[in-house]
């Protein structure tokens, strides 16, 4: 039986939620090393810097089509989904839930204005202290509401690309050579020098890019995972034909992002369409999520004991640290207080370094929780939410 004033036992946990989390937090350093090694703009037009042919080009299409805003939505719902799972077994659960989030935002802007600031904890922290009211809410009702709220950010992209055009965008979708070489010094400099890129992005994402965007998406993401726990879809309480439909709609989902490249394509990837050549993305990744939430449960279903299973698992068991674990090794490589290559490599070997990191986190989650009952950031985060020491090394007559 749970300790209502504890963190849930490892037996006790959802196998299938567990490997959603891993699936997603590797899946999400797709996207974030092209942040890590390349000019904050990159993002959001490949075009602007760097080789963009070959597999080069390949290598963006791939992550863009499979990777962008999917893991982060995936990511985002879990998020959402963990709030209700935590609550609902607490004696206290606003104020454990509280001084969770708390910390939660100060590991966040730790993170943030020291490391990196594409950081997702703050964020995360901020939907988390809002949105807990909406835990016991009918779950028909939280889904009402996150697409409502993921609705906001779309309508008003589409909005400033009808009413202003290119104007809308013209600075951050085309920026001017002098600006892109500025962000690549500041990268392959010390970290003193790096705080003058890092500290007034932070501040902007976490501001206007916040009540701008991030947190209708986010926000209405987390919503939405709430409904999906509520009713069994990420529990693993479903049919397999729901799961099938699932993956069926990731198809068409990745279909629609398939006809976003193809616009901003054919328009010559213009500052006038970017606007709306976003919204493919926007509401394709919604389904690929959903289609990665139908086939892996399926996986997971067929193979609840397997070792790739077991493996995801592991990650997603110690997703925290391994998404710290991310920041912390990439910014080593990529910027001027380690290895300096910021701004020098390509698509093809970043999407390389993924590859390899994916295998490294993965046998250091593996190895670790044979020895230990939580992650280091994970132990750490249970300590001072409880208030009290949670027991780190595992028990070898426990639990496994």
């Amino acid at each position: 039986m749970t300790d209502d004033t504890g963190p849930t036992p490892p037996s006790e946990r959802i196998v299938s939620l567990d490997v959603l989390r891993g699936v997603a937090v590797l899946g999400i350093l797709v996207i974030n090393v092209r942040l890590y090694s390349m000019p904050e703009v990159t993002l959001t037009n490949p075009n602007v810097y760097g080789d963009f042919t070959g597999p080069n080009y390949l290598s963006w299409l791939a992550g863009h089509v499979l990777a962008e805003l999917k893991f982060i939505t995936l990511f985002s719902a879990l998020f959402g989904a963990g709030i209700v799972l935590f609550t609902e077994q607490k004696e206290e659960p606003i104020a454990l839930h509280h001084r969770r989030t708390a910390w939660l935002l100060a590991i966040g802007l730790g993170h943030a204005y020291l490391l990196w600031y594409g950081d997702i904890l703050v964020p995360y922290a901020l939907c988390a202290f809002v949105l807990v009211g909406f835990r016991r809410r009918p779950p028909s009702l939280q889904a009402k509401a996150g697409l409502l709220l993921v609705f906001v950010p779309s309508i008003l992209e589409v909005a400033a690309g009808a009413t202003m055009g290119a104007e809308a965008v013209a600075g951050q979708w085309m920026p001017a050579e002098s600006t892109l070489q500025e962000e690549v010094q500041i990268y392959r400099s010390g970290l003193l020098e790096q705080l003058e890129h890092r500290v007034p992005t932070s501040f902007r994402r976490q501001t206007l890019g916040f009540l701008g965007g991030t947190f209708w998406r986010v926000g209405g993401t987390m919503l939405l995972g709430m409904a999906l726990y509520r009713w069994g879809v990420l529990s693993d309480d479903r049919s397999n034909r729901l799961y099938a439909l699932l993956a069926a709609g990731g198809m068409a989902g990745v279909g629609v992002v398939l006809a976003g490249v193809w616009f901003i394509e054919a328009s010559n990837w213009s500052a006038g369409a970017a606007l709306f050549w976003r919204q493919f993305n926007y509401w394709g990744s919604l389904l690929v999520a959903g289609g990665y939430i139908g086939v892996i449960t399926l996986y997971a279903r067929w193979r609840p004991r397997g070792p790739l299973t077991r493996a995801l698992a592991a990650v997603g068991r110690t997703a925290f640290t391994n998404y710290l674990l991310q920041t912390i090794v990439a910014t080593t490589l990529f910027y001027g207080h380690g290895f300096g290559l910021f701004g020098s490599v390509s698509r093809a070997e970043a999407l390389g370094f993924v590859a390899v990191f994916w295998v490294v986190q993965i046998l250091l989650s593996v190895v670790w929780l044979r020895l230990f009952r939580f992650g280091p950031v994970e132990w750490l985060w249970r300590t001072l939410t409880y208030e009290k020491r949670q027991p780190l090394r595992r028990d070898p007559a426990g639990e496994d």
